[in-house]
């Protein structure tokens, strides 16, 4: 809620939180809707979004004038909703249909434009409200949970996996998977090794929100369902390949990291090629590298993981006995090593102590090359204390993920 001051200002001007406002200040001109204050937000700053999306602080003492805009903005919107409502048929043949499964995240949210809100694009309905272009593709839509990718759990991807294999089963021709960014390289590792798949399963995700003039959620949602209607029969990640809105890469599910925070083109494929160039205005398909083809494997799931896994990340100094403790607690261990994949001498006596008990993994900080523990002393010794992965050119979140999946 806001302050006094500005709960005041807009009593007295007959303004509430979703009206489009016109603001004088001392300098400029805005228009925008009057949006809710965040909680750690200053109380006497008003915050509007602009029309290209972006939100904006206004303080107090800085506003000549404002009052409300005339126009009737709610029924033009109410009317273009109505009109995307227009013809939400699709084909009626299941094995032409493309599934789109939502778990949450940035692309899977749409714009209540009346208050500024961003919530979940749950139905298919709804979807196509977003995105009206989707009334030309044969798409229906299942919502399986709606949550920031950080609070998706190992358990979570074994209800997406067993959510694939009942669509598979079902005859669809692909899968989308709706997905927030953060960890999306986990999700994806996670399903390639838990299911072999006879047709495309894409997952993918927006950088930038609907409401941003930059978003790359249209793009990125066009080019995997284009991915999912070819023949590429693999679990993939559909991402910007660049800054620009040309194309997007198709990118391993075992070989995809995110490789920067805000960038459009922040996925990037590690130690290998991407899959294929997908082009979403045209529907194009340029491939750069070999693939599954649909229908040469047949399905099969295994949805065993053992979560009690853990990952080190190796520093200077780091403590032998938080190490020591780490892993006596684990069934297995992934050490993000670093250069060609080393950890600090004093930690070799403890990979010895263990590795006949339990795996211990071996991946580097680098994240681009190969590990390679031949060169050095301290990597010729952590080869005989049983360290498992060296001339491996796994990511890190790969490693992790495929530990889980073999003590599963």
């Amino acid at each position: 809620m806001y302050g006094e001051k500005i709960q005041k200002l807009l009593n007295a001007k007959g303004l509430k939180i979703g009206d489009f406002i016109e603001l004088e200040t001392q300098k400029n001109k805005y228009k925008g809707i009057i949006m809710p204050r965040i909680e750690t937000g200053d109380k006497d700053t008003l915050v509007i979004k602009l029309s290209n999306g972006y939100n904006i602080g206004i303080e107090h003492g800085t506003i000549k004038e404002i009052k409300k805009i005339e126009e009737k903005i709610n029924e033009k919107i109410e009317r273009t909703e109505k009109e995307n409502k227009g013809d939400q048929k699709t084909k009626a043949n299941p094995e032409d249909e493309i599934v789109i499964l939502g778990c949450g995240g940035t692309i899977a949210s749409k714009i209540e434009y009346k208050t500024g809100a961003v919530h979940p694009a749950i139905t298919t309905e709804e979807l196509i409200q977003s995105f009206p272009q989707l009334k030309e593709k044969n798409i229906r839509t299942r919502m399986l949970f709606s949550l920031l990718s950080e609070n998706i759990t190992p358990e979570h991807w074994i209800q997406i996996a067993k959510a694939i294999e009942e669509e598979i089963k079902k005859g669809c021709k692909g899968i989308v998977l709706m997905h927030g960014t953060d960890t999306m390289s986990y999700t994806a590792a996670a399903l390639s090794y838990m299911i072999k798949t006879p047709i495309p399963i894409v997952l993918v995700g927006a950088q930038r929100s609907s409401d941003r003039g930059s978003s790359d959620n249209m793009m990125n949602l066009f080019s995997a369902i284009n991915a999912a209607e070819s023949d590429i029969a693999e679990v993939a990640v559909c991402m910007h390949a660049d800054e620009n809105d040309e194309f997007c890469y198709l990118h391993r599910g075992t070989k995809v990291r995110k490789m920067h925070t805000s960038r459009r083109d922040a996925f990037k494929s590690i130690n290998a090629s991407p899959i294929a160039k997908i082009y979403s205005n045209d529907e194009r398909i340029e491939i750069l590298s070999q693939y599954s083809r649909r229908g040469e494997r047949k399905f099969e799931i295994n949805t065993k993981l053992n979560s009690n896994v853990a990952m080190i990340y190796v520093y200077p100094g780091i403590k032998k006995e938080i190490v020591e403790k780490i892993i006596e607690t684990h069934d297995g261990v992934v050490l993000i090593g670093t250069g060609l994949g080393h950890v600090p001498s004093y930690l070799i006596n403890v990979i010895q102590k263990y590795s006949g008990k339990k795996p211990i993994v071996i991946s580097s900080q680098t994240i681009y090359g190969r590990l390679n523990l031949n060169v050095y002393e301290t990597g010729r010794n952590m080869i005989k204390a049983g360290v498992i992965g060296n001339l491996a050119d796994w990511t890190p979140e790969a490693a992790f993920v495929k530990l889980m999946f073999a003590l599963g």
